[in-house]
């Protein structure tokens, strides 16, 4: 089965800012006031971050509404554990904790993290892709 996305344009608009274009969107980021930007827009970083937080979600949110259930009181939080590494840091742990309000059947609580799991932005982390990153003149 081929699997085919739109190429991502990234342009420049001014400042600290850097705009991802696929499609009929236009994703604005930008960087925080600290690291010299407007605080416009989230971050790069914090937009991957919200991407697994928000891929985590619609699972959640496709199981709840295949059975019927009432996603009313029900929310992720996302939390970040960063580790030491070389004179930085990476990202050591992401934890995501499903809540849900005392009338959502136990019976589903279990379900609801494995369907949370199956996010497809989990999945690239869990088995990296290959990067080619490259420069190539364009005239006109």
């Amino acid at each position: 089965m081929a699997f085919v996305l739109p190429d991502i344009t990234v342009r420049f608009p001014g400042g600290k800012k850097v705009d991802a274009l696929f499609g009929d969107f236009t994703v604005k980021t930008d960087q925080p006031l600290q690291d010299g930007g407007d605080g416009s827009a989230p971050s790069p970083f914090m937009l991957f971050l919200s991407s697994l937080a928000t891929c985590a979600g619609i699972f959640v949110l496709g199981y709840c509404q295949s059975r019927g259930l009432d996603t009313a009181g029900i929310s992720l939080t996302q939390s970040h554990t960063f580790v030491p590494e070389g004179q930085g840091v990476r990202l050591g742990r992401v934890e995501i904790q499903i809540h849900v309000p005392p009338t959502f059947p136990e019976k589903h609580h279990a379900t609801l993290v494995r369907v949370a799991e199956m996010c497809a932005v989990k999945k690239v982390l869990e088995n990296p892709p290959e990067f080619l990153v490259e420069t190539r003149v364009t005239t006109g």
